[in-house]
């Protein structure tokens, strides 16, 4: 009746090599949309087996990675809302937060002629595109951004840079953290160099401020389960030593 606690370290085992494959996914797919399932699972470091044991087929990693890439996207959507403020202040915000997961973006993209279909992709990506538009729109408005372009059209252009950029940087052209292309991002939308540079200088600071508490949080979530792990562990050992205890006294008796 204790096994099932031997089992929580094997959990945490296999979460890891989930997290593992799909993280070696989203960065070989992102190079190379044909790569087989053998090959990420030589890529992940596990065999065959274990990739299999976690997705039956190419169908089960893709559905996966595109859950993934939504939620990313939908937290980075959210966490740009957050910014209230001026118009160029909540670009930046936006820019800075997606940096990050920008790979999902890249990934997404190379997948869509191959597996999951342009509408699969656009319904993934639509939050962060509308949230991009309506700032854009509320700039126009306010005189912070040109009106040269309509801001749906502007959005696409600026989504399209962005990823040039992250292509850069993936091919060690470009060396950036997420700010040069936020700057870039914010003069393309009509914004002064000297001004697109403070904006994104001091909106830099609140999201790396906010990035550490989050990344602070995880690693207390983690090492709470590892102990939970630990001590769900050492009870098995104890009453596996009960029981065989118990059976030896038993037999002796």
């Amino acid at each position: 009746m204790t096994k099932p606690a031997a089992r929580v370290p094997q959990r945490r085992n296999a979460r890891s090599n989930r997290a593992r494959i799909l993280a070696t996914a989203r960065k070989e797919l992102g190079r190379n949309p044909d790569i087989t399932l053998e090959e990420l699972a030589r890529a992940s470091g596990v065999v065959r087996r274990t990739l299999f044991g976690h997705f039956p087929g190419r169908v089960a990693l893709l559905e996966a990675l595109a859950e993934e890439a939504s939620e990313a996207l939908r937290d980075a959507a959210v966490a740009g809302v957050k910014s209230t403020g001026p118009a160029e202040r909540a670009l930046a915000h936006f820019a800075l937060s997606m940096w990050p997961v920008g790979d999902r973006y890249r990934m997404l993209l190379a997948l869509t002629r191959h597996d999951l279909g342009a509408e699969r992709v656009a319904e993934i990506i639509k939050p962060a595109r509308d949230e991009v538009t309506s700032i854009l729109e509320r700039g126009q408005r306010d005189g912070v951004f040109h009106t040269h372009l309509p801001p749906a059209v502007l959005s696409a252009g600026l989504e399209a840079l962005t990823l040039a950029l992250l292509e850069q940087v993936n091919t060690g052209a470009l060396e950036d953290d997420g700010t040069r292309s936020a700057v870039a991002m914010l003069i393309a939308a009509g914004v002064p160099e000297k001004q697109a540079c403070a904006v994104v200088g001091d909106v830099a600071a609140t999201v790396t401020t906010e990035a550490t508490e989050a990344a602070e949080a995880t690693e207390a979530a983690e090492a709470a389960e590892a102990a939970e792990a630990a001590e769900a562990a050492e009870a098995t050992e104890v009453a596996e030593v009960t029981e065989a205890t118990d059976a030896a006294e038993s037999t002796a008796d």
